[in-house]
């Protein structure tokens, strides 16, 4: 797998959701996985490739957490 940090830099950006800031991926990284994952249907994906679909999709899993946690806690 392609660790998750590696797309912190360039590919996450914070976006503000009403008074909230969320956790995107920018159009670019979403594009990559978006691609990935329909290359990955289509079961045209290289070794590297499918470690790189693993990488965002953990990451993916990890804002995912970490927005519904800003969420509550902003509720709350």
């Amino acid at each position: 797998m392609v660790q998750p940090s590696s797309w912190v830099e360039s590919g996450v950006k914070l976006s503000k959701v009403r008074d909230l800031h969320l956790f995107k991926f920018t159009d670019e990284l979403q594009a990559r996985l978006d691609d990935l994952a329909e290359r990955k249907k289509a079961k045209d994906l290289t070794k590297a490739e499918a470690a790189e679909l693993a990488g965002i999709l953990e990451l993916d899993r990890i804002f995912t957490l970490l927005n519904a946690r800003v969420i509550l806690e902003w509720k709350l």
